[in-house]
C-alpha cells in the first residue's frame, strides 16, 4: 500500500475527509483545569485561515472558560469548520487609527463566529477585525451599497472604503467581532 502511495504521490492523510481530520486534530493542550486555551497568530493568519496550525502559532494565553462560554455568536454563512477564537496584536498603525482605544502592541480576542453587522449590545457600535489586503484591519464598519465603510475611532485617522466584490456580502470580510482589548502595562 506504501508503494501505491508513493506512486500515485499521496499520504494516508489524503484517502481521509479533509473535515473530519480537522475535527479530530488539535494543536490546543486539553484544559483541565477551568482555563480555555486560544491561540495568539498573526493577523494575516486570523483573517485568511479557518484552523490554525502549530506552525502559526505564536503564543497560547489562558482566559477564563466562562468567559467565551457566555459570548454569544451571530455567525453569517457557515464558519462551523473556523477555529471560533483566536488573538492577534495590533500594530501601529492599526493602533493608531482606533486611539485611544487600541494602542500599539495591544492584544485582541477575535470572536469569529461573530461575523454580524449587529450590534452586540443596544447602542453600541461593534469593533471588528475585518478582511483587508489578506490581512486585519481593525475598526468600526458599516454598509452603503456594495461599499463597506471602515471607520476608525480616531478621528485624525482617514476613513477607508472596501468595495465588496461581485456576489460577496459584509460577512465575507468581517474575520470576527473584537471581544477582548488587552493592553500590557
Amino acid at each position: 500500500m506504501d508503494k501505491v502511495l508513493a506512486v500515485q504521490h499521496l499520504s494516508v492523510l489524503d484517502l481521509l475527509d479533509p473535515s473530519e481530520v480537522n475535527k479530530r486534530a488539535s494543536i490546543l493542550p486539553p484544559s483541565r483545569d477551568e482555563f480555555e486555551n486560544v491561540l495568539l497568530t498573526d493577523a494575516s493568519i486570523a483573517a485568511t485561515q479557518p484552523l490554525i496550525t502549530s506552525m502559526q502559532v505564536k503564543e497560547i494565553l489562558k482566559f477564563k472558560k466562562t468567559f467565551p462560554r457566555k459570548l454569544k455568536a451571530e455567525t453569517e454563512g457557515d464558519r462551523s469548520d473556523w477555529q471560533r477564537f483566536v488573538l492577534i496584536k495590533v500594530d501601529a498603525k492599526e493602533a493608531m487609527s482606533m486611539y485611544p482605544r487600541l494602542m500599539p502592541g495591544t492584544t485582541l480576542l477575535i470572536d469569529r463566529h461573530y461575523n454580524s453587522l449587529k450590534p452586540y449590545r443596544k447602542s453600541e457600535f461593534n469593533m471588528y477585525a475585518v478582511l483587508k489586503n489578506d490581512t486585519c484591519a481593525v475598526r468600526y464598519v458599516e454598509v452603503a451599497g456594495s461599499h463597506l465603510i471602515l471607520r476608525p475611532h480616531n478621528q485624525s485617522s482617514p476613513i477607508e472604503v472596501i468595495v465588496m466584490g461581485n456576489g460577496k456580502t459584509a460577512a465575507e470580510y468581517l474575520v470576527g467581532r473584537v471581544c477582548y482589548v488587552g493592553l500590557e502595562a
